[in-house]
């Protein structure tokens, strides 16, 4: 009895099994038939749209244009301008956007070849290295074109003109209600003629400054507390000079392949000046005073942007030529916005040329940490006598702007006059006399 219990419980846990791995294979079945048609249904759905495009989710299609690493010095800039749209396509390293900072101006450039997708930071807005500033999509997925028929149509659709009003035809007025001519408005009070009229505001604009117009107002302001400011003149026959730069000026390009200035004789003589005064080379920091053992002359280039002051290092090593392209290299990056902190960093003395612009006569500003400065002017036919005789001479004036808490009148007057001895006389230069 107790033999055939066991074999019935035995056929029952067998037949219990095998419908349970019917059911099992059956379930497999049911789930690896439901995979089929959601993947089969995937396929046949259109991916995710996006601006009525498609665009793929995948973020590997995606490249995000960040500001670089900025100057040591600096932290932050604005987002001056956009150089592209959202749909230009861009090239590897291509410019994007610039960014402005108090001192250079920044390109923005492309990690990658693709679509401009949008922009995720707007012109004017202060952004630090590392900001998101627009996202690039490799294959052009996601991103709107406006055909431009698409925006003039827009545009010229007219708006529904609002439906006139009927007005119902007023009652003509009787005689006893015809209304009383309404008493004559006092006139406008005179002005006085001695009274001042302010100008409307409609005629006036209020924009921010650039950060580079900031920084050179903040700079040029604290020059002028720092420093006790006194300039000295003199006046410089150019007729030698010039005549040395228009008998040589084809040889010289031909052999340097660059043009003979003017700038790099006067560069020459304020290399000999401050050989002879190291005074005016020196500065004051503390209750020290520096003496420098180098000549790094800064030149003045005025830009679009404003005033940059890059620097020619170790002026006094270098030939005319060296200097003549040094110059040029120097102010077309300038202008091209395209120059570095380090190439306007230090330099121990400065020259401004004004004369470019036909100034006369100024009295240039010290360029901090330096202690001087020299301003050349415009070059002016005047009636000058030269060996009892009046004749016309080419003439410039040139002036000296100097602290005068560490530089005395004679050592800026003795530096004025070997500047005008050598650009007067360039043969002193060869024969260092």
């Amino acid at each position: 009895m107790v033999d055939r219990s066991k074999t019935l419980v035995s056929k029952v846990r067998w037949l219990v099994g095998q419908q349970l791995m019917k059911q099992g294979s059956l379930f497999c079945e049911v789930q690896e038939e439901e995979t089929k048609v959601a993947f089969s249904s995937m396929q046949q759905r259109p991916m995710i749209q996006m601006n009525g495009r498609n665009f793929s989710s995948d973020n590997g299609d995606l490249l995000d244009v960040v500001v670089p690493p900025l100057a040591e010095s600096i932290t932050d800039g604005t987002l001056a301008k956009f150089l592209k749209n959202p749909g230009d396509r861009v090239e590897l390293d291509e410019a994007i956007a610039q960014i402005e900072t108090d001192k250079v101006t920044i390109d923005v450039t492309s990690p990658g070849a693709g679509i401009i997708q949008k922009f995720v930071a707007k012109e004017g807005d202060t952004v630090e290295p590392g900001t998101k500033v627009a996202i690039i999509s490799k294959t052009g997925e996601g991103v709107t074109h406006v055909a431009p028929s698409e925006k003039t149509s827009e545009q010229a659709a007219p708006q529904a003109a609002p439906a006139e009003k009927i007005e119902k035809p007023k009652a003509e007025t009787t005689v006893s209600e015809k209304p009383k001519p309404k008493a004559p408005s006092p006139p406008p009070p005179k002005r006085s003629a001695t009274e001042p009229q302010l100008p409307p505001k409609d005629r006036e604009r209020r924009v921010p400054m650039t950060r580079l117009r900031k920084r050179v107002a903040t700079r040029l302001k604290d020059s002028q507390n720092t420093f006790a400011m006194l300039t000295t003149f003199n006046e410089v026959d150019m007729t030698n000079l010039m005549k040395l730069r228009s008998d040589y000026k084809d040889a010289f390009v031909e052999k340097h392949g660059v043009k003979l200035g003017l700038m790099s004789g006067f560069i020459k003589a304020a290399v000999s000046g401050l050989q002879n005064q190291p005074i005016i080379n020196a500065v004051i920091d503390g209750d020290d005073i520096i003496y420098r053992d180098y000549i790094d002359i800064s030149i003045a280039v005025g830009t679009p942007k404003g005033l940059v002051v890059p620097v020619i290092r170790n002026a006094d090593k270098m030939n005319f030529a060296e200097i003549e392209k040094e110059i040029n290299t120097l102010a077309k990056k300038a202008n091209d916005g395209t120059i570095s902190i380090d190439e306007m960093a230090g330099g121990s003395f400065t020259v401004s040329n004004g004369g470019v612009y036909g100034s006369l006569l100024s009295t240039p500003i010290i360029n901090p940490p330096q202690s001087a400065i020299l301003g050349m002017h415009s070059i002016v036919s005047r009636a000058v006598v030269v060996g009892g005789n009046v004749v016309p001479r080419p003439m410039m004036y040139i002036a000296l702007t100097y602290d005068h808490r560490l530089i005395d009148g004679r050592e800026a007057v003795f530096f004025l006059r070997r500047i005008k001895d050598v650009v007067e006389d360039p043969r002193r230069l060869l024969l260092d006399i």
